[in-house]
């Protein structure tokens, strides 16, 4: 195997490295406000302390209640939960502390470095042509090809992890399109660059705005059409045509194929960016482009993604060696032609650059609904924790959309008194030919490459655990790296997010339980980064790595203090008590400065309210399920697996998200467990009406259980969209019968055997 890209080093010399008339590629702003946050996030820790103290100081005794013994344990219980509450929420200010905003200067990199921009590879992954359709792939693709960066410095490589020949031959096919795409996008900067997005755009465009290009549109479109069909052509027989095979040699790489787990190393290189040949139609250079399916076999561990990247370092550094790699999923296409450019500024920075080991943009999507039904805009992520993180050092990696350093991904170590520079060294002359290079590669893409080495370990991305991104980041923070958030004004990428309640929940139950199999492993930010990184990015890094722990407190918030309403004991201070102060003021300053921050993100006030809903729905299964699965895989009681979210829906369900209508419509175990909770709380509520309108306790009720009532209440509100789903609907996206009989039998048997053997 070649080695990887070899940068020009020198020693740091004093001083600025341009003299007193150095301009950054990029500045660091201090967020607006820190100060006034700060402050108000000490008054209401003081808040909870005092919560702490009040449950300490106001034990109950065994004698105040018939069963008093179980409403000590309640109440410890309840101590617990808050406990825990007020020590996540220390954890979260750290992404709130010292939030930072960058700014590039592509203007100053093009006027300095325009002729040495080094080589970049762009690897897309994909692992089902079922659930991500070679359509949507393709148009990934083609949405980084066509990137605004000298294509004879540009590489794509296509890793597809189900060795489908469907996908090959969609790749085939835009191979040709691209020679027309390309020019076309660079004439009339085309912005997005992903083919079916842009002609969604432009078909929702008013007046004359495309009327200057209205012919050479009409052309490029009805070449892409042609192109879609005969693509999905092939999809809908689920096979190729002899007549295709017959076209080209690739297919023949398929004779051996037995099934996507059990398979040679596949890869042709479709174009290749050295031949002089490799035009589009109007004499410019096309990038590379490359396909592979690595090796596979069943007796050999294919460690899903990451396995996948690594082949694909291996292979780049043979074809192109790119100095920089960007690693995109299938279904996010490019969505600014500058981006390449944008993360360039931060590794080429003369004074900072040196220490980037890898640049993250946000993962944005464009199927969002406009008060995001689903919570799916990661709105408060990209806006506020990922600035927070960058203010300590960089940060997480997180899969997809990122720029890396080749050579830091190939185990470099760090050192402050070396600086990298990524200016492109002059080419030597390939000699091996095309077939050869090919065969060569396809050696560092078999199942046994990696025995004895170390690949996964120490060298390309970590193995171990679902989410490889997060632990490959850490460990390369932690050896002294940092690392970059970048978010230009237009996003530079977007992606299709989940449609269904279902599939949004098991996607992040798979982000869960990876994040805490870190916090038991040995990347454990507590421990595997303690001294090596600060403590405010440990801390961040803990606040996602510890989001499957909440599942036990919210449990029991949102079961007990509901239950208790039944039999009217009080488990918060008295409306004329000093105590209640404190739990207001905490709820109150809580829940507004997280509506301010989501309209300050850019949300609006019923898409706040559909995130409150998202995070209890999560908090109460996905969080749960994971927190079991990840206990279960490290004591070695069960295996990883990896799932792919499905990125296609039918018709019908598109049409419900379209309309912000939850989708239910499939039997679940998470389903059971929501519909449980709502249908408690709406029994619990319904009790204390009933106690309220024929008991004579009326005001004493309320001046001692106003709490408890608001938290019922708000449970039952936010529940409302599953009260529709069990009852009110009669479409295809209700909730199934068969878990509204379970869900109604448990939640009665829960509430009947409280009250009367309670």
């Amino acid at each position: 195997m070649q080695k990887p890209a070899q940068s020009l080093e020198r020693k740091k010399p004093g001083g600025k490295m341009a003299g007193d008339g150095y301009l950054p590629l990029f500045e660091t702003r201090r967020a607006k406000g820190t100060i006034f946050y700060r402050v108000f996030a000490v008054s209401v820790f003081v808040c909870i302390f005092l919560i702490w103290v009040y449950r300490l100081s106001h034990i109950p005794s065994e004698r105040d209640h018939q069963n008093g013994r179980l409403t000590l344990w309640v109440w410890i219980g309840l101590f617990a939960a808050e406990l825990w509450f007020g020590f996540y929420w220390i954890v979260t200010q750290a992404v709130r502390w010292n939030r930072v905003h960058r700014q590039t200067f592509r203007n100053r990199l093009s006027q300095r470095y325009e002729s040495e921009l080094p080589g970049v590879d762009i690897f897309v992954c994909t692992a089902d042509p079922k659930i991500e359709p070679p359509t949507m792939v393709i148009n990934t693709v083609l949405s980084v090809m066509a990137y605004d960066y000298p294509t004879d410095k540009l590489s794509v490589y296509l890793s597809d992890d189900a060795g489908s020949d469907l996908t090959f031959y969609a790749l085939m096919e835009a191979s040709h399109f691209c020679k027309h795409w390309i020019p076309y996008c660079k004439k009339f900067n085309v912005q997005p660059r992903s083919p079916a997005a842009y002609f969604i755009k432009v078909g929702e465009a008013r007046g004359d705005d495309h009327k200057s290009q209205s012919k050479d549109l009409a052309a490029i479109k009805r070449l892409y059409e042609e192109m879609e069909n005969r693509i999905q052509t092939a999809t809908k027989l689920s096979r190729i045509t002899e007549e295709i095979r017959m076209k080209h040699k690739g297919f023949s790489q398929w004779d051996s194929y037995s099934s996507r787990l059990d398979h040679d190393t596949i890869l042709q290189i479709l174009i290749d960016g050295r031949d002089p040949n490799a035009v589009d139609n109007e004499g410019c250079a096309l990038p590379t482009l490359v396909y592979l399916a690595r090796e596979k076999r069943p007796q050999y561990f294919h460690n899903f993604k990451a396995g996948a990247m690594n082949a694909l370092i291996r292979v780049s550094s043979k074809i192109s060696n790119g100095q920089v790699t960007l690693n995109v999923d299938c279904d996010m296409y490019s969505n600014n032609s500058q981006a390449v450019r944008d993360a360039l500024c931060f590794f080429m920075d003369e004074e900072k650059g040196h220490e980037v080991a890898f640049v993250q943009f946000p993962q944005n999507f464009d199927n969002v609904t406009k008060n995001e039904l689903y919570s799916n805009s990661f709105r408060i992520y990209s806006e506020v924790e990922f600035r927070g993180m960058d203010g300590y050092g960089g940060p997480i990696y997180s899969g997809s959309g990122c720029f890396h350093r080749r050579e830091i991904l190939c185990g470099r170590k760090y050192d402050k008194e070396t600086k990298i520079e990524l200016k492109r060294e002059n080419d030597s002359k390939r000699e091996e030919s095309l077939l050869e290079l090919e065969e060569t590669s396809k050696a560092l893409a078999s199942c046994t490459y990696e025995a004895n080495t170390q690949w996964g370990k120490e060298i390309g991305l970590k193995y171990g655990c679902p989410v490889e991104d997060v632990i490959t980041g850490i460990s390369i923070q932690c050896q002294g790296w940092k690392s970059v958030y970048c978010k230009p004004e237009r996003d530079a990428f977007l992606g299709v997010s989940p449609t269904t309640l279902l599939q949004f929940l098991v996607q992040r139950k798979r982000w869960s339980e990876g994040d805490f199999q870190i916090m038991l492993s040995r990347y454990s930010p507590a421990r595997y980064a303690h001294g090596k990184i600060s403590l405010g990015l440990r801390l961040g890094y803990c606040c996602y790595c510890l989001w499957a722990p909440n599942c036990l407190a919210t449990l029991f918030y949102s079961i007990v203090p509901s239950l208790y309403l039944l039999k009217g004991i009080p488990l918060f201070p008295m409306i004329s008590s000093p105590w209640i102060v404190p739990f207001a003021y905490v709820m109150f300053a809580k829940y507004t400065c997280s509506l301010a921050e989501f309209l300050w993100s850019g949300g609006t006030a019923l898409g706040w309210w559909n995130e409150q809903r998202l995070w209890l729905y999560l908090r109460t299964t996905s969080f749960l399920f994971a927190f079991i699965d990840a206990i279960l895989k490290t004591l070695g009681f069960s295996e990883s697996s990896f799932v792919v979210t499905e990125k296609v829906a039918d018709e019908d369900v598109s049409q419900r998200y379209e309309k912000e209508i939850m989708e239910f419509g499939a039997a679940s175990s998470m389903f059971t467990i929501l519909s449980t909770l709502a249908l408690l709380n709406l029994f619990c509520m319904i009790g204390v009406v009933k106690k309220v309108i024929v008991g004579d306790g009326y005001v004493k009720f309320y001046e001692t259980m106003l709490l408890q009532i608001l938290l019922c209440s708000a449970l039952v509100l936010i529940n409302w969209p599953l009260y529709q789903g069990l009852f009110l609907r009669k479409d295809n996206g209700k909730m199934p019968s068969s878990v509204t009989t379970k869900s109604l039998v448990l939640a009665l048997s829960v509430c009947t055997c409280f009250t009367f053997l309670y």
